[in-house]
C-alpha cells in the first residue's frame, strides 16, 4: 500500500508521524518511521507507541466495514509485546484485521512488524459510533 491521507485528521498520530497506507475490506495498514522521540530509556521503540499504531490499525480496519461509522472508539485491548521493536531509522508497520461485526461492534486483530520481524500482536473490540460530538459530551 502506498502513503495516502489519513481519513479524519487525528492530531496525535500527526505528531508522531504514523503514515496512512490505507483501509479497505476489513483490512488497514499504517507505518511509522522511527526517531530519537519515539524510544524509551532502553533505546527500542516505547510500548506506547506499539499500542498506539496497534490499536489504529484496528480502529480503521473495523471502519472500513462500515461506511455509516463516523468513529470506532476502543472498549478492550489486550497487546502481546513479542521482542523489542526497532531503532531511529527504523519502519515500523502495523496492520490490522476485522473479523467479526455486529450492528454497533467490531472484534479485530493486528500485528506489528519491524522489518520482517513480528514485534507485537492485539486483539481489540470497538464500538461503533454515528456522531462526531463525543467530545462536547464530556
Amino acid at each position: 500500500m502506498t502513503q495516502q491521507a489519513f481519513p479524519v485528521e487525528i492530531p496525535f498520530l500527526t505528531d508522531l508521524g504514523v503514515e496512512f497506507l490505507g483501509m479497505a475490506d476489513g483490512r488497514a495498514q499504517i507505518a511509522l518511521d522511527l526517531s530519537e522521540r519515539h524510544m524509551n530509556s532502553w533505546r527500542v521503540t516505547h510500548g506506547g507507541v506499539i499500542m498506539t499504531m496497534l490499536d489504529v490499525v484496528m480502529a480503521m480496519a473495523g471502519r472500513s466495514l462500515d461506511p455509516e461509522s463516523r468513529a470506532g472508539v476502543t472498549v478492550e485491548m489486550k497487546t502481546s509485546f513479542l521482542q523489542p521493536a526497532g531503532a531511529p531509522g527504523r519502519r515500523l508497520i502495523a496492520s490490522g484485521h476485522a473479523f467479526h461485526r455486529s450492528t454497533t461492534m467490531c472484534f479485530c486483530e493486528a500485528e506489528l512488524h519491524d522489518n520482517d520481524q513480528l514485534v507485537a500482536k492485539a486483539l481489540g473490540t470497538f464500538k461503533y459510533l454515528k456522531r462526531l460530538d463525543v467530545a462536547n459530551r464530556i
